[in-house]
């Protein structure tokens, strides 16, 4: 089990990743195109991740881009999910 501030060190980074690629979590759940076990599995995939550093870097100078890095562990449903 991951600790509390690992999960919301990784929940900050899945929100920063989906409005780098122009998608809005809050807005797609509501829409109900993102069910709310999917968000908790994004964070926990992301948690997953080797190198949080890397993406914290990433996100630093790609605030607006057209896709996640390929290692995200998220870009499949965050594709599915721009708009």
């Amino acid at each position: 089990m991951q600790s509390p501030k690992v999960l919301k060190r990784h929940a900050t980074l899945v929100d920063r990743m989906a409005r780098a690629v122009g998608v809005d979590l809050e807005e797609s759940a509501l829409r109900g195109d993102l069910r709310f076990d999917e968000i908790a599995d994004a964070v926990l995939a992301c948690a997953g991740c080797s190198n949080p550093v890397h993406c914290e870097s990433w996100l630093s100078v790609n605030d607006s881009a057209g896709d996640a890095p390929g290692y995200c562990r998220n870009t499949e449903l965050l594709k599915r999910l721009r708009p």
